[in-house]
């Protein structure tokens, strides 16, 4: 069979509702990357709290991080990453309304760092629990541009922080609200989807369209899953996203239905 690209996002896809990997799940990505095909984390999370995922499946493959801001050859220097940055004068801009604005908690990230205005305890793994003084967000921790922003904030304040992000920054930055029913949302360089790595690493590795199978369950996988020759909607999916997929997988995160489908489509 020919080389495909695997395209798997994680949490509510590849993972189960305690994100966590099962041993099905891993001995069957195992199994494909042996033979030869790209598998491929494609993730909002950042590679500092998705290292784990890539270690555990045993990955030599590259990994999207970011939703498509990032793309990297963990533990490699692979001169064909690349990182799509926000400004550092957003970050502060942000930071310095926060209380106007109704942010609760504000977050900057790059590649290796995370840098928070306070610890969190209010979503474990994605929001630091911990900070250390280097940590802090401020003027002189935050030295660079960062990759992405990640605000927890008051739901009545939702619509003044896109206004504001959109009146100053609308020109590069494009604010995302999570669903699963959270008030975050994440501010990433505009136009900067998982599909937009997808297509680069495609091209990268010259693997055919109609060769990548891509699996996902929220709005953020939307133009990843629509891109891919074979895009695959997990049956806890969003309507949205089983309204552009090409099909459905029978079981649901909670019950390997990423390795389910992937034994069937591949004939393992």
């Amino acid at each position: 069979m020919d080389q495909h690209l695997i395209a798997l996002d994680m949490d509510g896809t590849t993972l189960n509702n305690q994100s966590k990997l099962t041993d099905h799940t891993v001995s069957t990505l195992r199994r494909l990357a042996n033979d030869g095909h790209l598998v491929v984390i494609v993730t909002g999370r950042p590679w500092l709290i998705s290292a784990h995922l890539y270690d555990q499946i045993g990955l030599k493959s590259p990994i999207i991080n970011f939703n498509g801001a990032l793309a990297h050859l963990p533990y490699q220097n692979w001169k064909h990453e690349y990182a799509i940055k926000v400004t550092r004068e957003l970050t502060l801009d942000m930071l310095e309304s926060r209380r106007e604005l109704g942010v609760q908690t504000l977050i900057a990230e790059d590649k290796h760092h995370v840098w928070a205005d306070h610890p969190s305890n209010e979503l474990p793994e994605f929001l630091p629990a911990q900070i250390s003084d280097d940590q802090i967000l401020n003027e002189r921790n935050l030295t660079d541009d960062p990759i992405a922003l990640t605000i927890q904030f008051d739901p009545a304040k939702k619509d003044a922080i896109i206004n504001r992000v959109n009146e100053r920054y609308g020109d590069f930055v494009e604010p995302r609200v999570w669903g699963g029913g959270y008030s975050i949302m994440e501010l990433i360089h505009r136009g900067t989807h998982k599909e937009t790595a997808l297509s680069y690493l495609a091209h990268h590795f010259q693997i055919d369209r109609q060769h990548i199978v891509a699996f996902g369950d929220e709005q953020n996988d939307l133009e990843m899953i629509d891109f891919a020759g074979h895009g695959v909607a997990m049956k806890n999916a969003i309507p949205e996203l089983k309204a552009v997929a090409k099909d459905v997988t029978t079981l649901d995160n909670e019950h390997d239905g990423v390795a389910d489908y992937l034994e069937k489509y591949f004939q393992l």
